[in-house]
């Protein structure tokens, strides 16, 4: 008996469809370049930039919003939302500015972060297979990470301020409006790590899917969260809850990691037309 002819037919199927071949040829590249390897390094190293992250980002906040005591309590409510694995847990705290914490921040999320943006552009060199020689050195790989950071990490806060805000009821913004801006600057943030963090040789219009499949994903992450905070935390033993609230973070990031990921080897697959490929044999010669 042949076991493999309802696999082969779906094969033949699959490639002679492209919004199925895509896909699959999407996700067999990920599982060629070892994706999971990447994913996971890029997790360990945004796992432990996020609380000083978070500590620097409160802090900041903690000086300008010192005037403000309701426009400071909404800020805690509805930007920690946007981490919904761990800002319920934060919500408790309070917020405000320290000298210390912010001399800790700033060192931590610069160690921690140059780590985070290094590893991404390792990653993204791998996915679209930058040779050793055109990579940027070690002096100036770090260099670059820093402006990198900056300019990134900007983005991402004004972006989950903003989200945020929406989020919370903010009357600066309309629900609808304020979902379309929150939206946009998703989007942002994640073409510009794409477009800065992948080799210049690239287009930008190759690495808007990329940024689309990062946004989407991320939007689903806080859905997902806030559901998991909601029905496995909340009402859990505090023994059990702490496990799962440690489980649940790293899965979060883990994902977040996945989607990044996996937008970068959509715009490889989309650019270079690396479909249809088939489940039994590689038919694109490499």
């Amino acid at each position: 008996m042949d076991f493999k002819a309802p696999l082969r037919s779906f094969d033949h199927f699959q490639q002679r469809r492209r919004w199925l071949a895509a896909p699959i040829g999407v996700f067999k590249k990920f599982g060629e370049d070892e994706g999971g390897s990447m994913v996971s390094l890029i997790a360990y190293r945004a796992f432990f930039s996020l609380f000083p992250l978070l500590l620097l980002m409160t802090t900041v906040l903690g000086y300008v919003l010192a005037d403000n005591p309701e426009l400071r309590e909404k800020v805690i409510e509805s930007t920690l939302s946007q981490f919904p694995v761990i800002g319920p847990q934060l919500k408790g705290g309070s917020l405000t500015g320290s000298g210390v914490a912010l001399a800790v921040g700033v060192v931590g999320s610069l160690l921690a972060g140059l780590g985070v943006v290094l590893e991404t552009e390792k990653t993204f060199d791998r996915v679209w297979g930058v040779s050793e020689d055109d990579q940027h050195g070690f002096v100036g790989s770090r260099l670059r990470a820093i402006g990198l950071m900056l300019l990134l990490g900007g983005l991402a806060v004004a972006s989950t301020i903003v989200s945020g805000l929406v989020a919370g009821g903010s009357d600066l913004f309309g629900p609808v409006w304020g979902l379309l801006i929150a939206t946009a600057l998703n989007l942002v943030v994640f073409g510009a790590v794409f477009r800065l963090l992948t080799t210049s040789e690239v287009a930008f219009a190759v690495l808007v899917p990329g940024a689309v499949i990062a946004t989407v994903g991320w939007e689903l992450l806080q859905l997902v969260g806030g559901w998991y905070i909601s029905h496995e935390v909340r009402n859990a033993t505090p023994v059990y809850g702490t496990f799962a609230l440690v489980i649940g973070l790293l899965a979060w990031i883990h994902l977040g990691a996945f989607f990044t990921v996996l937008g970068a080897e959509a715009n490889v697959v989309r650019s270079r037309r690396l479909w249809p490929r088939s489940l039994l044999a590689d038919t694109t010669g490499k």
